[in-house]
């Protein structure tokens, strides 16, 4: 029983690091960018999310409702103003810019709101559990875990079923055939990336409310979601699920062998799975 209830902790751990990731990974499946500044846009939008909470007394939940498109639109303007000047098939200048994007976001939120941590209050559903048997299972992991699949399945069919997804595919594949079809790049670029922060921003509401968080912990959230993107394989949203499952499995083990491997365990997964797959456990087929 012990070693089931690691085993659920550790997926339920994986739904949290999957909604970390998914943003990552749909960026990169359609303009091939890496965004070093990921993990601190999580972090924006959860202090964007505590100050709508406090400024009108909103839940968490509810604030992020209305986070979400200033969040999209932030997305937007960031892409069609700063990004796109950068893209191209050299990869330099937009890790460059990000990466100054994300000291940026640091300091400025160091700025604001001091180096001392903050916390969502979600109410009694933090401590709430649901009992199986002799199993107890915490009611907000699971709540995340359900958002994750909902997420990775929302994104899925958008790429896959819908006339803009087709047009996520179509410039993904081959940019300039897609401008020739009518299809204008930069803003398919510019509603990637404002949808890209409006799952950061359903990250952010439950890492601000299963844990406190402070402007510096962007950098360890970007490295969570990298580790999951590359273990699914790139651009691959449902390999984005399993690999954010895998870390969050091999962290919850090192744990039970010893708290200090934690974080250990996670980055030796990854080692692992690379070795065995470079190219990750799922990767696109045109990749």
């Amino acid at each position: 029983m012990i070693t089931l209830n690691t085993i659920m902790q550790g997926i339920l751990l994986g739904g949290l690091y999957t909604l970390f990731a998914a943003g990552l990974s749909l960026v990169f499946g359609i303009m091939r960018l890496v965004n070093l500044a990921h993990g601190d846009l999580i972090v924006l939008s959860a202090y964007l999310i505590l100050v709508i909470a406090s400024a009108f007394g909103l839940h968490p939940f509810l604030a992020v409702l209305a986070a979400a498109p200033v969040m999209f639109a932030a997305g937007w303007l960031l892409q069609t103003h700063v990004l796109n000047r950068v893209l191209g098939d050299d990869l330099l200048p937009p890790l460059l810019v990000t990466f100054g994007l994300s000291v940026v976001i640091q300091n400025g939120l160091l700025e604001g709101f001091s180096a001392n941590s903050q916390k969502l209050s979600a109410g009694s559903i933090e401590t709430q559990s649901l009992q199986l048997g002799s199993l107890s299972l915490g009611i907000m992991p699971l709540l995340t875990l359900a958002t994750a699949v909902l997420v990775i399945f929302a994104l899925n069919r958008l790429f896959y079923t819908t006339a803009l997804g087709r047009a996520f595919r179509a410039t993904s594949d081959d940019t300039v055939t897609a401008r020739l079809m009518g299809i204008r790049p930069n803003r398919i670029f510019a509603i990637a990336t404002g949808l890209a922060l409006v799952v950061s921003c359903i990250a952010a509401v439950y890492l601000g409310t299963r844990a406190n968080f402070d402007p510096s912990i962007g950098p360890a959230r970007l490295l969570y979601a990298f580790e999951a993107v590359i273990i699914g394989g790139l651009g691959s949203l449902w390999g984005t699920l399993a690999g954010g499952i895998v870390i969050g499995l091999a962290q919850a083990i090192g744990a039970a062998v010893n708290p200090e491997w934690q974080i250990l365990a996670g980055h030796l997964a990854f080692v692992a799975v690379l070795l065995v797959s470079p190219r990750g456990l799922f990767p696109r087929a045109n990749d």
